[in-house]
């Protein structure tokens, strides 16, 4: 079966985005042993900001497990899952608009509920997937430098990190079902984490900051406890569900 344009494209950038986030593991885990007989001198380093001193800390202090969680979680999947949600979320409806395809879409004999949960659901899943099957590397990836972790707990960061991440793709996905011009909604949603990610490391402002919600402390404690954190999935689930909800009532209206 021939499959449609939009699903190959769906498929390439997430294999991108798949790849991209290996390679940074990879690297990260390779460079582990280094960075535990350097962490004393980088803690000394990052004195100056109060964020990354306790950070470093706690580092100093968990060793291989918050070292993955900062570096897979925090770093690769908030940094590269930011970008990718706020890219595929613009052009998921936007994007045929911009391209003046939106009337052969509609003209589709589906319901308008299906075409939009199809678009949603499709990325999702881009966004999603590639999170869990990285992470299901990390075990295999620290025999090589004489390390374990427990797979358990670090899945469910993994579904704590998947749930941020499609609250931030639901949001631009409501954006995109009202507007016609996806790189101003991607540019931004790019602009928002990155003021949001500048304002986590500023200690008198950083719990303004959306990355309070999925930071190396987060992941943490939910490693050490084995659960989900059931106040902030609350959130996720609730702003997920909203912003679903809008996006569905917006696009039962929407001319081409």
């Amino acid at each position: 079966m021939k499959l449609s344009r939009s699903v190959r494209n769906s498929i390439f950038m997430g294999l991108g985005y798949l790849i991209a986030l290996e390679l940074m593991l990879v690297a990260a885990i390779l460079f582990w042993p280094n960075f535990e007989e350097n962490t004393g001198a980088l803690k000394l380093l990052a004195a100056p900001i109060p964020m990354l001193k306790d950070m470093f800390a706690q580092l100093e202090a968990k060793g291989v497990s918050a070292y993955v969680l900062s570096q897979h979680f925090f770093k690769g999947c908030n940094v590269l899952g930011c970008a990718v949600a706020a890219l595929i979320g613009s052009a998921a409806i936007a994007g045929e608009a911009h391209r003046g395809t939106m009337e052969i879409l509609l003209m589709r004999p589906l319901s308008r509920r299906r075409i939009l949960m199809e678009r949603w659901l499709l990325g999702g899943a881009q966004i999603t997937l590639p999170i869990f099957l990285t992470t299901l590397t990390v075990p295999l990836l620290l025999t090589q430098v004489d390390e374990s972790i427990t797979l358990g707990p670090l899945l469910l960061c993994a579904v704590h990190q998947s749930l941020f991440l499609l609250a931030i793709y639901s949001i631009t996905f409501l954006l995109s079902t009202k507007g016609r011009a996806p790189l101003q909604i991607a540019f931004g949603m790019l602009v928002f984490a990155i003021f949001n990610f500048s304002i986590y490391m500023v200690k008198t402002v950083t719990h303004w900051s959306l990355f309070r919600l999925a930071d190396m402390e987060t992941f943490l404690d939910i490693y050490e406890s084995g659960s989900l954190h059931t106040t902030y999935t609350l959130y996720f689930a609730a702003a997920i569900g909203a912003c679903l909800l809008a996006s569905l009532a917006v696009f039962e209206r929407r001319v081409p």
